[in-house]
């Protein structure tokens, strides 16, 4: 079995190798191709997978390449984790925000409209060769916003698009972890759960255990809630008001206003944060040695997740992540879980970015939305979910229609209607500064500029 990686000089590729390699993996991967337009960055990733390989009785053969056509030709899987426009782009996506004094954050708001907007052409062309050399592959899409990118790509692909997100999950875990069940392990036949929403804007609305709903439980105790990086970070009292558990990434529209505030305070954004140490790593790796190297990335990584939306903790504790919230998260824990079901192993029960289809029926069929899926060798199954109303059903709506606006202008090269979407956004608040932001990101970034020219 053939796994390609776009994106594949990315800083996760070890943990991936890893889980790919152990002894125990639940599928066997063959040949992990790294495909990334950043030569050197492929040739420090793999210095580190071949100082690990001998420690893995499953390691699959590393190739790499920065070619599209090789990397995708033959492949079963393939994962689409790549960053167009690179950290600087996503410097001026903060950067350009918060000079207009609105959010500037990677995913959400319009630093997340203008990532999409030079992003889709790549990942349209990228669907485009699937399409062509790979048709029966499945394309698991990583790359962010991921909602909005995965929907384009299935305008092209269809079904055998399925976006994930490893927060989700993680919430998932700690709460099931709350209410006793060891270690965050999630036990479906006895679990039942109400999970929907938008990729990084979604709320857990039930947890029932052997057929008691236990969320109210879960709220209504300190003790639990503190355990839950998510009520942590918004505030027991307000999950409590609002009777549910959000997504992490919910923060930065229920507290804009302090988001904005903290980051613009700081010294650096996130962007600035991450293309410092990155460029320390591979500075510090390039003279370094295969074991060093892979100490280097250890220590480099370990910063990073600690560091993880440290805006949105206090001053004091910024860098203070609980280990189990670090564990909880990776992505090639839940990748490796939807591979295996998809390919015949152990049937998996996911949250996922799929097509809508009435699940929310007040959104359009073709909109991903990310709610639980049943995963099998026929595919992925999403489940129906509650009714959704009122604050939630507003915000939802409102995100989406910013995000098919944008789609709509990437494709049809429309700068008025990237415009609209902007200023549909609700952390827009002003037609005019919509308009400034998109003519900052089209002067700063040339992936945007390049995308209405």
């Amino acid at each position: 079995m053939k796994l390609t990686v776009i994106g594949g000089g990315g800083f996760r590729i070890p943990q991936l190798f890893s889980a790919l390699g152990r002894e125990e993996a639940p599928i066997r991967v063959t040949e992990l191709h790294l495909h990334d337009v950043q030569a050197e960055r492929l040739e420090t990733i793999r210095k580190i997978l071949e100082h690990l390989e001998p420690g893995l009785p499953n390691a699959p053969k590393v190739t790499v390449g920065t070619e599209l056509d090789p990397a995708v030709a033959g492949a079963d899987f393939i994962f689409s984790a790549m960053r167009i426009g690179g950290i600087d782009g996503r410097i001026a996506d903060e950067r350009a925000a918060l000079d207009l004094g609105v959010l500037g954050q990677e995913t959400t708001g319009p630093g997340g409209l203008a990532y999409a907007m030079r992003t889709i052409p790549v990942v349209t062309e990228l669907a485009e060769r699937v399409r062509a050399l790979a048709p029966d592959a499945w394309l698991i899409n990583f790359t962010n916003p991921a909602g909005l990118v995965t929907e384009t790509m299935r305008r092209i692909l269809g079904d055998r698009v399925i976006g994930i997100c490893d927060t989700p999950i993680g919430l998932m875990r700690r709460a099931v972890r709350a209410v006793g069940l060891a270690d965050g392990r999630i036990d479906f036949d006895r679990v039942d759960f109400d999970y929907v929403g938008l990729n990084h804007l979604g709320w857990l609305r039930t947890l029932s255990v052997d057929g008691v709903d236990r969320l109210p439980e879960v709220l209504a105790s300190d003790t639990a809630l503190t355990g839950i990086e998510e009520a942590r970070l918004m505030g027991f009292d307000w999950v409590r008001t609002i009777g549910a558990l959000p997504n992490e990434y919910l923060y930065y529209y229920y507290f804009t206003r302090e988001a904005t505030e903290r980051i613009r305070s700081g010294s650096e954004t996130r962007g600035e944060f991450l293309k410092r140490q990155q460029e320390r790593f591979y500075a510090e790796a390039k003279g370094a040695g295969p074991a060093e190297t892979l100490d280097l990335w250890e220590a480099t990584l370990r910063e990073r997740e600690f560091s993880y939306m440290a805006e949105s903790r206090s001053e004091e504790d910024r860098d203070a992540r609980l280990e189990e919230d670090v564990e909880d998260g990776g992505y090639q824990k839940v990748a490796l879980e939807l591979m295996t079901a998809l390919s015949g192993g152990e049937n998996a029960m996911m949250i996922l970015n799929v097509a809508n289809r009435g699940i929310v029926p007040e959104l359009p069929d073709e909109a991903v939305i990310e709610v639980p899926c049943r995963v099998n060798a026929d595919g992925v199954h999403p489940q129906r979910v509650a009714a959704v109303a009122g604050d939630m059903l507003g915000l939802m709506r409102q995100v989406k229609a910013a995000e098919q606006l944008t789609l709509e202008a990437s494709l049809h090269r429309d700068a008025r209607l990237a415009w609209r979407g902007l200023a549909a956004h609700p952390l827009v608040d002003s037609v005019a500064v919509a308009r400034k932001l998109l003519d900052s990101y089209r002067e700063r970034i040339p992936g945007v500029a390049a995308a209405f020219d």
